[in-house]
């Protein structure tokens, strides 16, 4: 069979990007190539997250095989861009042959018959997200998941439909929580509050592209599927309890400042010049339409910048982890930004003043 370099690289790098490098079941290393009428299928799963991707291709006889996704990556990787690769199935030797005008390569296969079926079960839940929604939904809250595995169930996303009237995305490590919503679709209206999990997202964010009108998602209380183009990807769930969220977003934040959050982002980048690597602390101080941030350490020193700003609140001091305002502040962007205060014990809630759709706690820190 023949087959376009490029389009074949783009369906490589999904899968290898879902199996295991490291995996202690062999098959699960592989990908699982097999020629249908439209061309070639490709399988991947490290038994948790799947994908199933068909590329176009010249089929001349029909077969079925699997080989090492990394490697057989790195092999199209480096072939000329936009060449033509013929790939052929040696049944005495058990490898595939992978040949491009003078490079030649036998790659050695494992039988197909050891791959593991992939289940996508019930999904008795159904809706469609134009796909712009869907990257936008996801990319704004990832970042706060959080990566402490004593804690699965906050490694990954939290999304349900909120009151009849929005669909959500969650995410919090405990020390920062990032709120999405979006219009709620038709065909999600009883969905289950389900935790699609860290590499779940990662990947997804990866395969849909913008160029991508619409997907399709898939629900059920173990598992989730995106449908899209010819891609079909599918993950379980994350088993577990994802917390009362509402509960920590304050209420009655009563002292407001607005910044024009490009410009606080680099005079929070460069006080946190100074401040320690080990907890990345920065203060700041609030009086009539002025900010001072401060940062200190014992082995670098001391750093302070003044900062314009609109506040006409009684003062007041509080200390952030510096890292985290900055994540929060990309996700702003250019834009001017409001900062809810109560005290500076209590959570700060932030959001864009152009975009109401998303929120941002943050929990201050003593500094």
């Amino acid at each position: 069979m023949h087959v376009d370099r490029n389009v074949f690289l783009k369906a490589l790098s999904h899968s290898q990007g879902v199996v295991e490098k490291r995996s202690t079941v062999p098959i699960l290393s592989h990908v699982l190539l097999e020629t249908t009428g439209e061309g070639i299928t490709l399988t991947a799963t490290d038994l948790e997250v799947a994908i199933v991707e068909t590329v176009a291709a010249q089929v001349e006889k029909p077969g079925r095989l699997t080989v090492s996704a990394h490697m057989l990556f790195d092999v199209v990787r480096k072939l000329r861009d936009g060449a033509e690769i013929s790939l052929s199935f040696d049944e005495a030797q058990n490898r595939l042959n992978v040949e491009s005008g003078r490079s030649h390569f036998a790659l050695p296969c494992l039988s197909p018959d050891e791959f593991p079926a992939i289940n996508s079960g019930n999904q008795p839940y159904r809706f469609i997200l134009p796909a712009k929604d869907l990257l936008e939904l996801f990319d704004r809250v990832r970042f706060a998941m959080s990566t402490e595995e004593t804690r699965y169930y906050l490694n990954g996303i939290y999304l349900h439909a909120f009151q009849s009237k929005e669909l959500r995305a969650v995410a919090t490590d405990g020390h920062r929580l990032a709120k999405m919503s979006l219009p709620l679709p038709q065909g999600a209206e009883a969905i289950p509050g389900v935790i699609i999990s860290r590499k779940t997202i990662n990947e997804v964010l990866k395969i849909v592209s913008e160029e991508v009108l619409d997907v399709e998602v898939y629900l059920s209380n173990t598992q989730v599927s995106f449908k899209f183009s010819d891609t079909y990807f599918t993950s379980r769930l994350i088993d577990g309890t994802f917390p009362d969220y509402e509960k920590v977003i304050p209420a009655h934040n009563d002292k407001v400042m607005t910044v024009d959050m490009e410009a606080f982002a680099e005079t929070v980048d460069r006080v946190a010049t100074i401040s320690s690597e080990k907890n990345r602390g920065i203060r700041l101080s609030l009086k009539t339409n002025k900010l001072v941030l401060t940062a200190t350490s014992n082995e670098s020193g001391h750093a302070v910048e003044e900062l314009e700003v609109d506040y006409n609140a009684s003062g007041i001091e509080i200390g952030f982890n510096s890292r985290y305002l900055l994540d929060i502040a990309q996700q702003i962007g250019n834009e001017s930004a409001s900062f809810s205060f109560a005290d500076s014990t209590s959570p700060t809630i932030i959001r864009s003043r152009n975009d109401q759709e998303a929120l941002y706690v943050l929990m201050p820190m003593r500094v």
